[in-house]
C-alpha cells in the first residue's frame, strides 16, 4: 500500500465528495459554458458560476473576479507578465517557487523589467525591512509567497502587503502551499491571489486559480474565444472575459468547489491543526536518528511541510529507497532555486508534506523505515 506523503506536489486521495462532484460533471455538465443558449450550455454555465461563487467567497472575492486557470504556475504567469507588461522594477522573496521566479527573471534578462530579491529571514522584522529596503519610486510589484514550498516557511506576508499598500504597488500571492491550510482573505491586502486548486483545495490536477480585487489591470497573455464580443477582433477588457480565453476546464472547476466544501465542512482550523500535529510527530522522530537535520528555524513560522536530511545521505537515493517501502516522498530541489540557494543545500532535501488524510502512524511508520533503511548494509557501507 502506498502512503502519499507528497501532498505539497499534489493532494492525494482526494475526498469522496470531489470524486463524486468529478463524475456529476461528466455526466451532467456536458455543455459549452458562456457558448449557446441552449439548455444544456445554460445548464454548465449555472454550474461553473456557482463554482465561482464558492471560491469567491472562501477568498472574500467578488464571483467576476475569479478565473480558473490550469494550475498556480499559470495564474502567477498571467500575473507577473500581465502586471509587468509595460516595465517596471519588481520585487520578489528570495523563497519563491520557480513559478513566480523564472517569468520574472525572464522579464529581467531580456530587459522588459528590473528585478531584486528581498531575502527572508526566520524572524519577521528583518524580513519586512529587507523588502522595505528594495522599494522603489519605480516598484510596480511584489510576488510573496504565503509559505514556501520547500520548508513551509510562512513570511511575514500581511506586513509586507501592508507595504506595498502604503505605496501603491501590487501585492501578488502565490499561494500554492498556503491555500486551504491558512485562512486566506483578499482583505488582507492581496490585490492578485494565485493558487492551485490540486493541493490544499483539494479539486484535481489541472486546475488553479487567479482572483484579483481589480485594482491593477491584468493585460492578457492569451487571447481568444471569450463568448462575447464574437464580431470584434480585440479582445475585451473587462474581466472575466478578458483572462479567461477558451473552454474552461468545467469538471475541475466542480472538483475545486467540492474541495473547498470540504475545507468548510471540516474547518480549515482543524485541517490545519491535524497536519501540524503529524508534522510535529514525525520531527521528534527525527531527532532520534543521527545525523537527521531538520530545515526550521527558531523564531520562524510554518506551514506543514518539513524539509529534511539524513547526514550526507543523496536524498534522491533515500527517497527512492523509500518509495520501495510504500512512502511517496519528493526528494531534491523542489522547482526552487531560490530557496535552496538561500537553504545552502548540496543536493537539495527530502519533504514530506501530510494532508487531512494522513495519520500519526504514518509518520512513524516512515520514521521506523528510514532507521530500518539506514540499517541496511549499502548505508552502513557507504554512509
Amino acid at each position: 500500500m502506498l502512503i502519499n506523503l507528497d501532498n505539497a506536489a499534489t493532494t492525494f486521495p482526494k475526498p469522496p465528495s470531489v470524486r463524486k462532484a468529478v463524475a456529476e460533471a461528466m455526466e451532467s455538465f456536458g455543455g459549452n459554458a458562456g457558448r449557446g443558449g441552449h439548455p444544456l450550455a445554460m445548464r454548465t454555465s449555472a454550474a461553473l458560476y456557482s463554482a465561482r461563487e464558492t471560491v469567491a467567497e472562501f477568498f472574500g472575492a467578488m464571483p467576476e473576479n475569479v478565473i480558473f486557470t490550469m494550475n498556480c504556475t499559470y495564474a502567477l504567469n498571467m500575473a507577473i507578465q500581465g502586471i509587468m507588461s509595460g516595465g517596471g522594477h519588481m520585487i520578489i522573496s528570495g523563497i519563491e517557487h520557480n513559478s513566480a521566479a523564472r517569468p520574472a527573471a525572464e522579464l529581467a534578462r531580456n530587459g522588459k523589467i528590473t528585478l531584486s530579491v528581498a531575502p527572508v529571514h526566520s524572524d519577521d522584522e528583518p524580513t519586512a525591512d529587507a523588502f522595505r529596503s528594495l522599494m522603489r519610486e519605480d516598484t510596480k510589484a511584489v510576488v510573496c509567497t504565503l509559505a514556501g514550498n520547500v520548508t513551509g516557511q510562512i513570511p511575514p506576508w500581511k506586513r509586507i502587503a501592508a507595504l506595498c499598500r502604503e505605496r501603491d504597488i501590487c501585492f501578488i500571492a502565490d499561494g500554492a502551499q498556503a491555500c486551504g491550510i491558512l485562512d486566506i482573505k483578499m482583505s488582507d491586502g492581496i490585490n492578485i491571489l494565485c493558487t492551485a486548486g490540486h493541493k490544499g483545495l483539494y479539486g484535481i490536477t489541472g486546475t488553479g486559480l487567479l482572483i484579483t480585487d481589480g485594482k491593477y489591470p491584468i493585460k492578457p497573455l492569451i487571447q481568444g474565444g471569450t463568448g462575447s464580443s464574437s464580431l470584434s477582433l480585440v479582445q475585451p477588457e473587462l474581466l472575466l472575459e478578458s483572462l479567461e480565453s477558451g473552454t474552461p476546464c468545467i469538471i475541475g472547476a466542480m472538483s475545486v468547489k467540492a474541495g473547498i466544501e470540504f475545507i468548510q465542512k471540516h474547518g480549515i482550523s482543524r485541517i490545519r491543526s491535524h497536519e501540524e500535529k503529524i508534522c510535529s510527530r514525525f520531527i521528534s522522530r527525527l531527532h532520534s536518528i543521527p545525523g537527521a537535520v531538520v530545515y526550521r528555524e527558531q523564531g520562524a513560522s510554518y506551514a506543514p511541510v518539513v524539509s529534511f536530511n539524513i547526514g550526507d545521505i543523496p536524498p534522491e537515493l533515500l527517497a527512492a529507497d523509500l518509495a520501495e517501502k510504500g512512502f511517496c516522498l519528493r526528494a531534491g530541489f523542489h522547482c526552487a532555486a531560490l530557496a535552496h540557494t538561500q537553504l545552502g543545500t548540496k543536493n537539495g532535501t527530502i519533504r514530506f508534506s501530510p494532508a487531512f488524510f494522513n495519520t500519526e502512524h504514518d509518520a512513524d511508520a516512515l520514521a521506523n523505515s528510514i532507521k530500518y533503511v539506514l540499517d541496511s548494509e549499502k548505508y552502513q557501507k557507504n554512509y
